[in-house]
């Protein structure tokens, strides 16, 4: 075995020096001299953020709902098109303010193929994650799984919008109205995308303002709700049970956001506009940087819906490319290059919930396909189309020497 091991090295190094080679531009040196990678924060406004900061100072006002909580609340709610908006900590405490509110109860079916986050949210307040399977064109839920996977005890649908992708939010809706259960989505990854078309979106969706998503407020989320009943409930759940009396009419929690966080996400989102020109531009450039290498496909933003372009995700197909998926992360991780393996391996794969067969009562060949063969490259204000062109030609590469 250490042989074998020692043989695969070896021609794994090989490899990398004849892209190094091919890429005469880069002077045999990595292709970035620092790393480029995926996740790297956006910062477009630190003057304004200061400026928003400094008045928090002065007023001495740092959290428990101040003005800038309220005023980044107004200016989400322009994005989200939903009636309530709730500003919060981050958001696996939304998901979980989320969840009690709209009356997930036992069983929640969601997919495997998401950030484990979203599994250990419901887990971590006594729920259990049931994973199904998702669309090979989207990644997101697939109404037709989830409906094999409702048993009588599902007590919740957790859909998520996977790279921006919406899910088949009416086809979902169709299952958690048979089904007599409450529909929530995570939207981390989907701020500022929504359908072109009205329709249903669940009782609540929970958007993240982390420090790698398009807007960030450092580090926060956000619950958006039609529903004044679910509404109040968040209000209070978020607030550690007061209703805007102050009185206590139930259990809740600390997630409120600070002030400090609502400077960063007004000052982010007076630059959104600007923000997603440029990752559409990007987006484009890649489109077009990518288009002539055989077995490497860049997902496209589906049909009938806005856009963030946040994340720039590529299937590998071995077959077609001489390369997998893995072998193309270890090339463009020797050219400073770094991906991200977006969701490798699903959740159904990992300790918490491998062990029990509860988790994982279907097949998931879409999940387990999709696992192996995705990868995530740079996209952000920190890169720029020459840098998009240099890794594209680090791709192309990669695949002529595959």
């Amino acid at each position: 075995m250490t042989g074998r091991a020692d043989r695969e090295v070896a021609v794994q190094a090989e490899g990398v020096k004849r892209v190094r080679a091919d890429l005469a531009c880069f002077g045999g040196e990595p292709a970035f001299a620092d790393d480029i990678r995926v996740g790297t924060p956006n910062v477009p406004a630190k003057e304004r953020y200061l400026e928003l900061v400094s008045q928090a100072i002065d007023r001495r006002w740092l959290s428990n709902l101040g003005p800038l909580v309220q005023e980044f609340e107004g200016r989400a709610a322009e994005r989200t098109l939903r009636r309530h908006n709730t500003a919060t900590s981050n958001a696996t405490a939304a998901l979980q303010v989320a969840a009690k509110a709209c009356g997930l109860t036992g069983e929640v079916i969601m997919p495997s193929f998401t950030f484990v986050a979203t599994a250990h949210a419901m887990s971590w307040i006594g729920l259990t994650p049931v994973f199904c399977d998702v669309d090979p064109a989207t990644g997101t839920l697939d109404p037709l799984s989830v409906a094999k996977a409702v048993t009588p005890r599902t007590g919740g649908i957790l859909g998520v919008h996977i790279w921006g992708n919406l899910c088949d939010s009416a086809a979902l809706d169709e299952v958690a109205r048979d089904a007599g259960v409450p529909l929530v989505y995570d939207s981390a990854q989907a701020f500022g995308c929504r359908p072109l078309a009205p329709g249903p979106m669940g009782s609540a969706e929970v958007f993240s303002f982390h420090a790698t998503k398009i807007l960030n407020t450092f580090e926060g989320g956000l619950v958006a709700t039609d529903s004044d009943e679910v509404h109040a409930r968040v209000r209070s759940m978020h607030n550690f049970g007061f209703d805007e009396a102050m009185r206590v009419i139930g259990p809740g929690t600390n997630a409120k956001m600070s002030e400090s966080s609502a400077a960063m996400g007004i000052a982010s989102i007076e630059r959104l506009d600007a923000t997603l020109a440029t990752y559409r531009s990007l987006h484009l450039r890649y489109r077009e940087g990518l288009a002539q290498v055989p077995g490497v496909t860049l997902f496209e933003a589906p049909a009938g819906q806005t856009h963030n372009h946040q994340y720039i995700v590529v299937r590998v197909d071995p077959g077609a490319a001489g390369l997998d998926r893995d072998r193309l992360f270890d090339v463009l991780g020797a050219e400073n290059i770094r991906t991200k393996k977006y969701f490798a391996p699903g959740c159904h794969r990992m300790p918490p919930y491998r062990s029990d067969a509860v988790h994982t009562p279907l097949d998931l060949p879409v999940t387990e396909e999709l696992t192996e063969r995705v990868l995530s490259l740079p996209i952000g204000l920190s890169v720029s189309p020459q840098d998009v062109d240099r890794i594209c030609d680090v791709i192309a590469a990669a695949v002529r020497h595959a």
